[in-house]
């Protein structure tokens, strides 16, 4: 049997959350939105999970899976968690390169918004480049899903993707450069985190499709991690609170090398193993507005 996973989707107009596994789906009742799964603790979550559901079962084809972020969750995300990351941000900095060789090493990470629920992409749907940046990038990163007792109880797939040329002209450029309307992917679904044995030991593989080809290809592994989740979960946590819990995304090991950026019409595919694969199409300036 196929692993468990947490899905939101659409089927007949309708919203709902469910739970996959062999090719079905079947709802979750009593259950209206993801963000009311993520006010339990942990060992409630997975006792609420396990349970027999007694909801209609429709197969995973028959439904339109949306972005698994709902209410008030937010998404933030951390930056230079891998060596490579930090490479190819001062390889893009043309003042202030010694801001990201010094945050790789320092005690405290890089954490930046990222986004709220109604700006994300869920799988399929197009993300966006901005028309006014010249150099832009796919990040395929694990997110981590927290409850709102800062408990892990999923990972998911990011893809987090950002204009290298802004955020290399000023680091201070990195909201414009990150924050956008389609600069955010999430899914295709959430894999509960009792499910992945190890989340340390995940390769993560990117491709990029141009012209009906692979235009660009990269593999890297979570092993390359340079910080603890558990950390990274510690600092979203600090002097905030998350009511409706929160995704964080951990940062990535793979960047296509300059000079590639993504061009209008390049279909990006992220799989992360254990967890699944997240394929969205890529639009110049802001997608067509979608329910997601």
């Amino acid at each position: 049997m196929q692993a468990l996973n947490i899905v939101r989707y659409e089927l007949n107009g309708d919203v709902h959350v469910g739970l996959h596994t062999d090719g079905a789906v079947v709802e979750v009742e009593g259950v209206s939105a993801l963000a009311q799964l993520w006010h339990l603790p942990a060992t409630q979550l997975r006792a609420r999970l396990s349970r027999s559901v007694s909801g209609p079962v429709v197969p995973l084809s028959g439904v339109r899976l949306l972005a698994p972020v709902d209410a008030s969750t937010e998404v933030w995300a951390c930056g230079v968690t891998y060596r490579e990351s930090r490479e190819a941000r001062i390889e893009d900095s043309e003042r202030a390169a010694d801001v990201y060789s010094l945050v790789y090493d320092a005690q405290r990470p890089e954490l930046f918004f990222k986004s709220v629920p109604w700006r994300v992409r869920g799988p399929g749907a197009p993300i966006g480049i901005r028309a006014d940046s010249e150099v832009d990038v796919p990040e395929p990163e694990l997110a981590v899903v927290i409850n709102r007792f800062g408990e892990i109880v999923g990972y998911t797939v990011c893809n987090d993707v950002s204009s290298r040329s802004i955020e290399g002209a000023n680091p201070l450029y990195l909201p414009q450069a990150k924050t956008y309307y389609g600069s955010c992917a999430l899914g295709p679904w959430i894999t509960p985190a009792w499910d992945v044995s190890d989340p340390y030991a995940l390769a993560i593989d990117l491709s990029i499709e141009r012209d009906g080809r692979e235009h660009w290809r990269g593999r890297t592994s979570t092993s390359s991690l340079h910080r603890r989740l558990d950390e990274l979960v510690g600092y979203i946590m600090r002097g905030d609170v998350h009511p409706d819990g929160a995704v964080l995304s951990t940062g990535t090991g793979l960047v296509p090398p300059a000079p590639f950026t993504l061009a209008d019409g390049d279909t990006v595919r992220i799989t992360i193993d254990a967890i699944g694969t997240l394929t969205n199409p890529v639009r110049r300036g802001i997608p067509q507005a979608e329910a997601s």
